[in-house]
Formats: structure tokens, C-alpha cells, sequence
């Protein structure tokens, strides 16, 4: 089981790192950050909680959204539906990277974790409108999190929108290669919105739970989505969670894990624990630096390495 004093220790040593980074000004609701705040939780999968920090302070999902929608439209309609649009290899390219689609041979974003594979996902969420679409992901992803519902914050939401000219310039040509399974603007709005849905590290350690135990809700162990599901959404996190750094972070803390320019981290170790952390200090690859120390430092004082 997780100390108390072993998270408020990783929680302090990674309070000067926040000094090394800022948070993502790219999207002016984001810049607003508070760079200082830290928060950290640590959920077992019989649902005892260990929290510190900033660990109940809420913020956008981002790319941590990708790790939900994709077993989303897994489960709703099937992996081969998804895997015949978007790869599943890792690309060492930023996150938003639109070189591949042009240059590979496959003419396919490369997985699901980068920007261009998360859209096509978001494309087909089943739905007809933004509403729809967001309605039903939302459903699908609050009992993961642990939460009744989720909120939108519709500032960020808008932030993102009037800053998206790579993002439309991905889903334009994601269009032009027949990848997308919804119109260009209905996916982007989608994507934006589930982007700037709200969470905090309890509910990112809690669904950390849920996939530690292949989709089995922490404590009662009720089924909230499927084994196969849960197993390739780990896989895909591990080799391509962290984006460019995922290589790295895989030798450093051997967990799968998403990261999001919001400043959350999620992580799971299997049939064990799952992992929320928050930091909106971020690296030049886009990950929380704060987060990333946390969960480094975890994986070696509990002996979570996996490989």
C-alpha cells in the first residue's frame, strides 16, 4: 500500500521543478495556470485513496481524453473499426505532428495518442451532432473517473477552437485521405469539447484503478468497460503515452500512462494501483515535469516496474 509520507515526500522534491517549465500558452486559457500547483493521488483497486497536494483542483483532460475515447469507440463499435483507420506504433514525433500522414507509406496517423489518431477516434464516436457525440462519450468516461458527470468548461473549450490552425490542418487532410468517419468541423468541435472536459488526479488515479484491473470498477469490482479494450488502451499508452518522451518515461517508471498539456498525468500498474497526478509545468515535449517525477518516483518506491 501507498504512504502518506512516501507521496507528500515526491509531492515536495518536485515543487522546484515547476520553475523549469510553464504551462501551455499556446491556448491562453491555459496559460493562466497556476505553474506552482502540484497535486498527486494514488488509488488502490480496493478503493482506498491516498491524496496530497493540489489533487482535487480541476482542469482540462486534453490529450489525457485520448486514453478514454479510445476504448470508447472500442467498445461501441468494435476494434477493427477503429485499428483499419489509425495505427499502433509509436512515432517519436510532438504530438502534433502532421509530417507522417504525408510521408508513410500507410497514409494513417500512426496511433491513437497523437493528435492526428485521436480525431479519427473522435470521428467515429457514434453520434450525429456535437451534443450527441459528447453526450454519450461523457457517459461512457464519468464512471471510469469516478465522477457522476463531467463538466465542460466552455472557456478553454472556445481558447482551443480560436487556436486550432494545425489541428484544422490535420483534420483537413485526415479528410482528403478518407480517414475521417464524421464532417471536418463536427469532429473538430467534438474533439476540442472532450478535450476541455473537466477532471481532477482523484479521477485520473481512479480510472488508473479501472485499467489496473482491466476495466473492473476499484472496490466494487463492477465491469465498466471491456478486458480487450482496457489491454490495448494500456498498450498504446505505453509505447506512445507520453508522446516523444515515451520512450524515456518507459525506462524510467516501466507504467503505461497519458499525459495532457492541461497539466494531468494518468498511470496504472496492474492489478495494484492507478495513478492521478497534476502539474500545469510542463516540459518541452508537453508533459508535467511535477507529474512525471511523482510517478517516476512511485514506480521505484513501491516496486511497480512492469517490464
Amino acid at each position: 500500500m501507498t504512504s502518506q509520507s512516501l507521496l507528500d515526500g515526491l509531492v515536495a522534491s518536485a515543487r522546484p521543478l515547476a520553475a523549469q517549465g510553464k504551462p501551455a500558452d499556446y491556448i491562453p486559457a491555459l496559460a493562466r495556470s497556476d505553474p506552482g500547483a502540484i497535486g498527486a493521488a494514488v488509488m488502490h483497486v480496493d478503493a482506498s485513496l491516498v491524496v496530497c497536494g493540489d489533487a482535487r483542483v480541476p482542469f482540462s483532460l486534453q490529450s489525457v481524453s485520448k486514453a478514454l475515447a479510445l476504448p470508447y469507440v472500442i467498445d461501441s463499435l468494435g476494434e477493427e473499426e477503429v485499428f483499419s483507420r489509425v495505427g499502433k506504433e509509436p512515432t517519436g514525433d510532438p504530438f502534433n505532428s502532421i509530417i507522417r500522414l504525408e510521408a508513410s507509406r500507410l497514409k494513417r496517423p500512426y496511433n491513437p495518442m497523437i493528435n492526428a489518431g485521436a480525431m479519427v477516434v473522435t470521428s467515429l464516436m457514434p453520434g450525429a451532432t456535437v451534443e450527441e457525440k459528447l453526450g454519450a462519450f461523457s457517459r461512457y468516461a464519468a464512471p471510469l473517473l469516478g465522477v457522476a458527470r463531467l463538466d465542460l468548461d466552455q472557456e478553454i473549450r472556445d481558447s482551443e477552437a480560436a487556436t486550432a490552425n494545425r489541428n484544422r490542418s490535420i483534420a483537413w487532410f485526415l479528410r482528403d485521405l478518407g480517414l475521417l468517419g464524421a464532417e471536418v468541423e463536427l469532429t473538430l468541435d467534438a474533439y476540442f469539447g472532450q478535450c476541455a472536459l473537466l477532471v481532477d488526479a482523484v479521477g485520473l488515479a481512479h480510472y488508473g484503478a479501472v485499467l489496473a484491473r482491466d476495466g473492473l470498477e476499484p472496490g466494487s469490482g463492477r465491469r465498466l468497460m471491456s478486458p480487450r479494450a482496457a489491454r490495448v488502451t494500456k498498450g498504446l499508452m505505453q509505447s506512445c503515452g507520453l508522446y516523444d518522451g515515451s520512450g524515456e518515461f518507459c525506462v524510467e517508471a516501466g507504467l503505461p500512462a497519458k499525459s495532457g498539456v492541461g497539466g494531468g498525468i494518468l498511470a496504472s500498474a496492474r492489478n495494484r494501483l492507478g495513478i492521478g497526478t497534476y502539474g500545469p509545468a510542463l516540459d518541452i515535449r508537453g508533459n508535467s515535469l511535477a507529474g512525471v517525477h511523482i510517478i517516476a518516483g512511485l514506480s521505484k518506491g513501491l516496486d511497480l516496474f512492469c517490464l
